[in-house]
């Protein structure tokens, strides 16, 4: 970091204010005015034509789909959707927006007044505001790098003119990185619910601007704010502002003035560099578009798509909680996406213990697939094979050391749980006398442990019980070894 170390005593005196402009692009098939394909990963230039390439004559349409998928995410982030709101033009010059303007909505938007809660560090809910929710299709791609001529030419890929997205403003609610992580994260989940989009930031599908800015602590008027651009993960949006909170600290703690500009984020340097100065507002000289008549959403068409609004990530979380007995950390994981949710609920349903399941898939199956860098998946072990695991687990016919050795198995053979457990089948020694016998061995085998557990040392018995799960090979039952064990060493 190239801001000199500040203390925390410093930044203290200091409230960051941040607010960010999300951009999202629909998942529709066509574009949002033409019938051009939207479609990541073509060959450049291909899904073209007059409209989105800004011919003369050519008149957009709008993309019904796109209107109904950005209500439909306007709906899940609670906002209030406007009868009437009208597309504009917005007019700049860059060389990858071949008509000179693009295609927006200005001063009436399609939605305003939402809100998203996110966690705070003290383990509250806040509700961040969002402003609006506009419509707008999108410019093309300058491409610097890549070719052999780069350093003197600039490589031009209009295939992104005219995708639809939705800009989604928040309100300046937001006070720290973390909670700015916190939102993001959250509005990535809703949407993700909703279907509307796919959030893939590596393929520009959710792009991400920051405005930050900070005052002292206790003052009204907000301080001189820096928009943040080039920021391609979560990750890196809060290390950015990190960074950007204490060079504008250190700015005005030395004396010095904020200037209001856009920084660009370098995160191989993990620095923000100055992109060009704000001092004057850019005049992009709005006006309504003239082949667009007003986009009327009618109280009909509002009521069947909440209908269409699936149970969203916090509510579901709720439930889940409730009807589970799930710890509130492993249901926000159960619920991170969608599909991952219904095949749990699926799985949860046919097995006995419900909470067991979770256990299961999140520790034994969850912990291998993360140290072998896999998702769910490429998982060679099923649902099914969960919650036979879960079950079995639940009836005492296998311990937990025999299920984790079962499930090292399936993973080093790529095989399913219930294959590998009908070859293996192991038992649990649940007959009293044969696990006396062993417990007998294991007392007069360590004298010394004995006494330091008959001087008042009761945590030895843990010792034991380790030393007879050890010669049963991990088949003794447990519940039943360790009644056995303290009845033995206090006898």
């Amino acid at each position: 970091m190239a801001t000199a170390a500040i203390s925390p005593d410093v930044l203290a005196k200091y409230e960051p204010v941040i607010g960010l402009e999300v951009h999202v692009q629909l998942l529709t098939a066509s574009k949002i005015f033409c019938g051009c394909a939207n479609k990541f990963g073509s060959a450049p230039n291909t899904n073209v034509c007059p409209v989105c390439l800004g011919l003369p004559g050519a008149l957009p349409v709008l993309n019904a789909k796109a209107v109904e998928f950005a209500t439909l995410a306007a709906l899940a982030l609670h906002c209030t959707v406007n009868e009437r709101s009208i597309f504009a033009r917005k007019n700049y010059f860059y060389p990858d927006l071949p008509k000179g303007y693009q295609i927006s909505q200005y001063d009436k938007p399609l939605a305003e007044h939402g809100w998203i809660a996110v966690p705070t560090a003290d383990g509250a809910t806040k509700r961040i505001g969002i402003t609006r929710l506009h419509m707008e299709e999108d410019a093309g791609k300058s491409l610097h790098e890549g070719f052999a001529d780069s350093a003197t030419r600039t490589y031009l890929d209009l295939n992104r003119c005219g995708t639809p997205l939705v800009e989604i403003v928040s309100e300046p609610d937001i006070r720290t990185p973390d909670e700015a992580f916190e939102y993001l994260t959250r509005l990535k989940e809703i949407l993700l619910y909703t279907g509307v989009s796919d959030c893939n930031m590596e393929e520009g599908s959710l792009r991400c601007d920051a405005n930050v800015s900070v005052r002292l602590r206790g003052a009204e008027r907000f301080g001189t704010k820096a928009e943040v651009k080039n920021v391609n993960s979560f990750r890196f949006i809060r290390a950015a502002l990190e960074y950007e909170i204490e060079r504008q600290v250190e700015i005005l703690e030395s004396g010095g003035r904020v200037a209001q500009e856009t920084r660009l984020w370098n995160a191989n340097e993990g620095r923000t560099y100055s992109m060009r100065s704000k001092e004057q507002a850019h005049d992009y000289r709005y006006f309504p578009e003239p082949d667009l008549p007003p986009l009327i959403v009618s109280e009909e068409f509002l009521k069947r798509k909440r209908t269409e609004l699936p149970e969203l990530p916090e509510a579901r979380r709720a439930r889940m909680i409730a009807e589970y007995d799930l710890t509130a950390k492993d249901a926000q994981t159960l619920t991170a996406s969608r599909e991952f949710a219904d095949r749990f609920e699926e799985a949860a349903k046919t097995a006995k213990n419900p909470r067991r399941v979770a256990n299961v898939l999140l520790s034994e199956v969850g912990g291998r697939l993360n140290a072998l860098g896999l998702d769910h998946d490429r998982s060679p072990v099923s649902m099914t094979g969960i919650v036979l695991a879960a079950d079995l687990l639940d009836e005492d016919k296998i311990s937990s050391r025999q299920m984790k050795q079962l499930f090292d198995i399936a993973f080093e053979k790529g095989e399913d749980f219930g294959v590998v457990y009908e070859r293996e089948k192991p038992q649990q020694i649940t007959d009293a006398s044969a696990l006396e016998k062993l417990i007998d061995e294991v007392i007069a085998a360590n004298p010394k442990q004995v006494e330091q557990y008959r001087a008042g040392k009761k945590t030895m018995a843990g010792f034991f019980v380790g030393q007879v799960m050890r010669a049963s090979k991990g088949q003794a039952n447990p519940a039943l070894l360790n009644e056995l064990v303290t009845k033995k060493l206090e006898g």
